[in-house]
């Protein structure tokens, strides 16, 4: 019987964490967020995890305002850097396990084919150079690690470009979205069951790479968003530079997956099969 502790419960992954945890009833978990667990007090996650007897932390927590972090680089840091870092440290104080989420943000999006594990990491933002700061934080403090990167995360809580997009798409007649970003949407669930995969087969330490399956640009999403929703919206293209951003935005962000599925055994859907899913359960 492992004792499960998910932070950032509130989140879109940390829900669908707890959405699936009736599926994994050979596990006791523990769901906190801020109101339950600070992770930036470093002596609170200690005696937290001890006091539980943690056996795997899911660190679902994050700073992910990536426009706001380039003016909050203090909170950015201490979230997505620091807090990691104390997290793990209690993890190995246990001997326990760890899994960080992290980004595709950790790459600059100078790439034309997918990126694989190993390859450098560049980041371009705030956001980006806090969130490797913090897989290097895990890693370095905690044996039993696992980095997952994962992009174009959205789900049927909290707020996210598919909620957006339909909201936007029943409200206005012509929307225009970049077509020059290309990247592959993962939905929150799909990386839970990875995630439940992981802790299953056993913790193997190193940085994996997830999202659904397929390539797409945020104009093809937004369109299959509407097709699936029955929205009648006319989308045009846009460059990037007709929507300036504080935090420049990756312009290929497609990861390669072979090394979560060979070492886990893990099948990943088609991003559009787990759309239309999102979709029916949010109608639902």
């Amino acid at each position: 019987m492992k004792n499960i502790l998910v932070t950032g419960a509130n989140g879109q992954l940390g829900n669908e964490m707890q959405v699936l945890a009736h599926e994994y009833e050979q596990y006791t978990y523990f769901f906190t967020d801020v109101d339950t667990l600070d992770i930036c007090d470093e002596q609170a996650v200690l005696n937290y995890v001890t006091e539980h007897q943690i056996d795997v932390i899911v660190n679902c927590a994050a700073y992910t305002a990536v426009d706001k972090a380039e003016d909050n680089k203090e909170l950015c840091d201490k979230l997505n850097r620091v807090a990691p870092g104390y997290l793990a440290k209690a993890a190995q104080s246990r001997n326990a396990s760890i899994i960080q989420v992290s980004t595709d943000y950790v790459f600059d999006g100078t790439n034309h084919i997918p990126y694989k594990e190993e390859e450098p990491t560049c980041p371009a933002s705030v956001y980006g150079t806090t969130k490797l700061a913090g897989e290097q934080n895990v890693l370095e403090h905690c044996h039993n690690s696992v980095i997952i990167r994962t992009a174009w995360l959205y789900s049927i809580f909290g707020n996210n470009f598919v909620k957006t997009m339909i909201r936007l798409g029943q409200e206005r007649d012509t929307l225009g979205v970049v077509f020059d970003q290309v990247g592959t949407p993962t939905y929150a669930r799909d990386l839970a069951r990875a995630i439940y995969a992981i802790i299953n087969k056993g913790i193997v330490r190193g940085v994996y790479h997830f999202s659904d399956e397929g390539v797409c640009s945020w104009y093809d999403f937004t369109k299959a968003i509407h097709r699936l929703s029955g929205i009648s919206c006319d989308v045009k293209p846009l460059h990037s530079e007709d929507f300036p951003a504080k935090a420049p935005r990756p312009h290929y962000s497609v990861l390669d997956k072979t090394k979560i599925k060979e070492t886990f055994g893990i099948v990943i859907p088609h991003w559009e099969e787990s759309l239309k899913e999102c979709i029916k359960a949010m109608n639902n």
